[in-house]
């Protein structure tokens, strides 16, 4: 009989080194390729990062909280000081009114608010007036509970032209302040002349609740 012979097959020392290098080399295809297939992962922190985050190499300081919107009420007039005339004897000669009234209010950080006021001024000529440059006072004026907690007098130039019966101006007060203790129910009041009605308290002080006003961005109004 013809024996059993043994079918695995040698390999020859160099086939052997070559198979080796292969499988080497192999395995070194395989970790590149898992490499490759495996996710990057986003560095915090590193210019790439804050350039896809934020639209630039820096990360942006951090903004403050958003505020909630002031209360802010309408101009009042003071009482009293609408308008006011000069005379040439019983003759008028010139009235000073106001006309549009405007006001826009920013919360602070600290709660208080800052109000800022515009008011128009009217310049009109009696029978014993003439065209001319006219120097017109205006009082603006915080109040809480009738009683004035700031004001402020500005000066506003009103030019009548020849042959013109009237003229108007504006002017604007910034930085009216109103302590966050009072910023629930406080008035804003313009007056108009330095007569005696300018600086008076309202009679009888109004009681409200507390209301956001449907105004502009920061809070304000379209003129009155």
């Amino acid at each position: 009989m013809i024996g059993l012979q043994d079918r695995t097959p040698t390999r020859s020392p160099g086939v052997s080194r070559l198979s080796n290098a292969l499988l080497r080399r192999g395995g070194l295809v395989l970790a590149l390729s898992l490499a490759a297939a495996a996710p990057c992962r986003a560095e915090e922190g590193n210019i790439f990062s804050n350039l896809f985050k934020y639209g630039g190499t820096t990360v942006p300081p951090s903004q403050p909280e958003a505020l909630d919107p002031p209360y802010c009420p309408p101009v009042e007039v003071v009482e009293g000081a609408a308008a006011s005339r000069t005379l040439a004897g019983d003759t008028v000669r010139t009235q000073y009114a106001l006309a549009r009234l405007a006001r826009e209010c920013t919360r602070r950080q600290d709660g208080s608010i800052t109000v800022k006021v515009g008011a128009e001024v009217n310049v009109l000529l009696g029978p014993a007036g003439a065209p001319g440059r006219f120097e017109v006072p205006v009082t603006f004026q915080i109040r809480y509970n009738g009683k004035v907690v700031s004001s402020r007098a500005e000066r506003v130039s009103v030019t009548v032209g020849p042959g013109e019966a009237q003229g108007f101006a504006t002017v604007v007060a910034d930085d009216l302040q109103v302590p966050a203790a009072m910023t629930a129910e406080y008035d804003i009041a313009v007056g108009v002349g330095a007569g005696k009605g300018a600086g008076k308290a309202a009679a009888k002080p109004r009681r409200r609740k507390p209301a956001v006003a449907a105004a502009p961005a920061g809070g304000g109004d379209a003129a009155q």
